[in-house]
């Protein structure tokens, strides 16, 4: 049972409210224990260290900072944990950065940033140093002579940033008497490193992180240098069961990469123990051990299990919290993959994909009250309409109206609701109001003169300056941080990117508000 608070067109509702009301939901209940987390990590790859003689090159899966997905299914994981627990290991970590020259000359972008991969390694070298961590070099793989590659290299090398090349391999990674030898890595440029912990990232999936320490491995061997490999991949998470809404929650997010979560059978056969692994690693392990090999005289790894490091497993604190966290990520998934294909991004295989998986979790829309909610909402009124469910489980509904999107309708009763501020009361001025929209419609050429989220938010801020309860409900503006929020058509750019940017978990209806138009921004 839950609470919806409704402010549309002067008229005031409240459902669920009076003595027969339920307790109401608590949300983002904690089930990680973060600080456990940086103990027990940093010590884990400590213990690697030492294991391969004081010096191991980590391959990071998946993002070093900013991991949201993380956080949304394991509460209480902050997103920047994986470069604290770096932190902790600072006077022994060297970062390099890895970029397939295909990714650059195909101005490849990232999906979840709109930039292009090259530009996101300057930025990944910017907020490295700004956290304090060392950078030690940039590497271009499967370089063949492309000229945006070397336009990049010449750029980073003006900019002050080493630069090593690495080469395509024919074979690769099957023909491991070839891989490993003066014709394969052999050819690579050999990177130079003065650190116990070389961290090997990218911008993105199939940067080449694997094939680039395995070559440093093999130019360490040349040299004499014992040095080791270690593989560090938050999902899935190797110690819980192969269908835990985790784990599952792992293979939704990457629905599009087909990628599928497996037993670890080389674990199981060498230790008699059931751990989880996913597919691409199972498959090339047998390379990667017979590359071992050739390069160190023996595979140091029994299993892909081994080759990991990670400690997640471990720390959490509270299973029922993550697994209705990790639920309610697989039903966000589902509704983004419906939306992709609708904006013809997406497929019909993702979108069937991710129902199996929500069959599988035994998840549905009922987790997130805030779809009924705004679905309800839109049906009753007939104008589009969203929702967004606050912490305490109350549930704040915006309609679309002649001032205001739904999106930004919404917002703003949240604020309401969570600064305690009464329905009727008015937040925002007209003097700020109409200036905003004038602007829109007599000089940006917008047909629509009612106001998106960003821009309720500035008359907002605006009107503090004369209404001391807009002052109030603009300090609310935290409290939304990692809130449900769902609304009944395809948001635009404007509203889910500031929905985005103030951490509301939004998702949307797969329709658009019109369906006579061809063109959707």
């Amino acid at each position: 049972m839950f609470r919806i608070v409704l402010n549309f067109g002067g008229i005031d509702r409240e459902r669920g409210k009076g003595p027969q009301a339920a307790p109401l939901l608590m949300c983002n209940k904690i089930g990680f224990d973060n600080q456990k987390y940086l103990e027990t990590q940093s010590a884990r790859i400590r213990e690697r260290i030492a294991q391969f003689g004081g010096k191991l090159y980590l391959e990071f899966g998946g993002k070093l900072f900013d991991d949201h997905h993380a956080a949304r299914v394991l509460p209480g994981f902050a997103p920047d944990s994986k470069i604290r627990m770096l932190l902790e290991l600072r006077d022994s970590v060297e970062m390099v950065i890895v970029i397939n020259a295909a990714a650059i000359e195909q101005n490849k972008v990232r999906g979840d940033l709109g930039i292009t991969y090259d530009e996101d390694v300057l930025r990944l070298i910017d907020t490295f140093r700004e956290k304090g961590l060392y950078v030690g070099s940039v590497t271009i793989t499967q370089y063949a002579g492309q000229h945006a590659a070397d336009l990049f290299k010449r750029r980073l090398e003006e900019l002050g940033v080493r630069v090593y090349l690495h080469y395509p391999i024919p074979g690769y990674p099957h023909d491991v008497a070839r891989i490993v030898s003066e014709d394969g890595f052999g050819k690579n440029d050999y990177i130079e490193t003065n650190r116990p912990l070389v961290v090997v990232t990218a911008p993105g999936p199939g940067s080449g992180k694997m094939a680039t320490c395995l070559s440093q491995l093999y130019h360490h061997h040349l040299r004499g240098v014992r040095a080791g490999y270690a593989k560090f991949e938050t999902f899935p998470i190797w110690n819980l069961p192969l269908k835990h809404p985790v784990n599952l929650a792992y293979e939704a997010a990457t629905a599009d990469l087909n990628d599928v979560n497996m037993i670890d059978p080389f674990h199981l056969q060498a230790y008699g123990e059931t751990t989880v692994n996913y597919n691409r690693d199972v498959e090339v392990f047998p390379v990667l051990q017979a590359m071992f090999g050739e390069i160190m005289g023996e595979s140091p790894y029994k299993s892909p299990t081994d080759m990991g490091v990670n400690m997640v497993g471990n720390c959490i604190a509270d299973d029922g919290a993550v697994c209705e966290a990790a639920k309610r990520e697989i039903v966000r998934r589902y509704y983004a993959a419906q939306c992709d294909r609708r904006r013809g991004q997406g497929s019909d295989e993702i979108v069937y994909k991710l129902e199996l998986l929500m069959k599988q979790a035994q998840a549905g829309p009922e987790l997130r009250p805030v779809i009924a909610a705004a679905e309800e909402m839109e049906e009753e009124r007939g104008e589009p309409a969203a929702a967004i469910q606050l912490p305490d489980g109350r549930i704040a509904v915006g309609k679309t109206s002649e001032l205001m999107g739904a999106a930004a309708a919404a917002l703003l009763n949240a604020l309401k609701a969570l600064a305690g501020i009464g329905r009727k009361e008015h937040l925002i001025t007209r003097e700020a109001m109409e200036p905003i929209q004038a602007l829109k419609v007599d000089h940006l050429g917008s047909r629509n003169p009612r106001l998106h989220s960003d821009e309720v938010l500035i008359a907002l801020a605006i009107s503090t300056a004369t209404l001391p309860l807009a002052a109030r409900a603009l300090d609310s503006l935290d409290q939304l941080r990692d809130c449900e929020a769902h609304s009944s058509v395809i948001l635009s750019a404007a509203d889910s990117s500031t929905y985005a940017r103030l951490g509301l978990r939004l998702t949307s209806t797969p329709k658009y508000q019109s369906n006579q138009q061809l063109y959707h921004k």
